[in-house]
């Protein structure tokens, strides 16, 4: 049950993305950062946590789960060293995502060729 709900979920999110993308003039790149967004929106009012319980792993797959760690670790930041823990941890707590993608798309960048 807990593939079927991922499935569910990721599949959700997926599509929602692909219908704004289809009747819209906004960018993939626009379209990330509004999923960030809702993702860090949706930690603040206590609803991802019952995405975490609906999907188990499944919720940390799309990208609205990189605005729920934001959020949580801009919190904790905020909680531990006041107004500056909030950039700082912020930052310490994604660091290693970021660099995995900025890492993972210049090693992909060396065998493919963009389309124009």
């Amino acid at each position: 049950m807990i593939y079927i709900n991922a499935f569910i979920l990721v599949g959700l999110i997926s599509m929602i993305g692909q219908i704004i993308l289809d009747n819209s003039k906004l960018t993939p790149g626009h379209i990330t950062s509004m999923f960030v967004s809702i993702g860090a929106l949706l930690s603040f009012l206590g609803l991802y946590d019952k995405l975490i319980e609906f999907s188990k792993i499944g919720s940390s797959i799309p990208i609205t789960s990189f605005g729920n760690l934001l959020y949580k670790a801009a919190l904790e930041g905020y909680y531990s060293k006041g107004i500056i823990g909030i950039f700082s941890n912020m930052l310490t707590t994604t660091s290693a995502g970021i660099s995995a993608s900025i890492i993972f798309a210049f090693i992909i960048s060396m065998f493919f060729n963009s389309k124009d």
